[in-house]
């Protein structure tokens, strides 16, 4: 199974049908043994097998869920948030859906959890419509997942999401979509206001990377840390010779303004 019609012909095209159904047959078993593994996870505060399926890909190339993080990040990242017994999580930039996967371990067992996801994002978004009863499937007994798709910039994603959440308060908004400057100021001044006091707001990819040197969000990380307490903006990062990644984590000391 390709992601999409396109990738589908493009493997037809250059690699023929014999090489096209090897490949499908090779996905769909993957997804059926991914599904195993999901199902096997245990619940509880101990994150590393999770973090070693989705981060690791031991499942090869035809993984389909995985999670574009750096190991120690990510850990320490779900042990701050499940420290808030978050009823509500919000994910901006879901891609292949391995953070998701994650952030539903770190949550309450009742959480509402909502994606945001523009199809065809440049940054490494815009995942497929069959995904969705996949990423559904990630959520505990009493948890609830939300799938949102378009643009988090337009003013109708945001009514759409204050419509969902019907008044109740963010615990944990993680901002990975839109990686420009303009992109991520966007999202931190239309949905961090929906964030409770108390509550964080993290940035992925808060490291530069001279590789893609478009990805700014460093730039506006800085900014926004400038403006809180040391002890309320703290960055996670794995080793300060790295290029890429880290993640900037705001606790939200009252209404954010931006």
């Amino acid at each position: 199974m390709a992601d999409s019609w396109r990738q589908a012909l493009k493997i037809l095209r250059s690699q023929g049908p014999a090489y096209l159904t090897r490949f499908a047959l090779a996905r769909l078993a993957g997804l059926a043994r991914l599904r195993r593994e999901l199902r096997a996870m245990p619940w509880g505060t101990d994150f590393a097998r999770p973090i070693d399926l989705m981060v690791d890909r031991p499942l090869g190339a035809a993984q389909a869920v995985f999670s574009m993080q750096r190991k120690p990040e990510i850990a320490e990242l779900l042990r701050r948030v499940a420290a808030l017994r978050p009823q509500t999580v919000v994910e901006i930039g879901t891609a292949a859906g391995g953070t998701l996967f994650l952030l539903t371990r770190a949550a309450a067992p009742e959480a509402l959890l909502v994606s945001l996801d523009l199809p065809g994002g440049r940054f490494g978004g815009g995942y497929q419509a069959w995904r969705k009863p996949l990423y559904r499937s990630f959520a505990a007994a009493g948890q609830r997942i939300r799938l949102l798709r378009g643009n988090s910039h337009d003013p109708t994603m945001a009514a759409k999401l204050r419509a969902l959440l019907a008044g109740r308060p963010v615990d944990f908004l993680f901002i990975d979509g839109d990686h420009s400057y303009a992109g991520v100021k966007a999202d931190f001044e239309a949905y961090a206001p929906l964030v409770r006091p108390g509550g964080l707001v993290g940035f992925h990819d808060i490291v530069p990377d001279p590789r893609q040197p478009d990805m700014e969000v460093g730039r506006f990380w800085k900014e926004v840390a400038a403006r809180h307490p040391p002890a309320a903006a703290v960055e996670l990062i794995d080793s300060p010779e790295q290029e890429g990644y880290g993640i900037g984590l705001l606790t939200v000391p009252g209404a954010v303004k931006p």
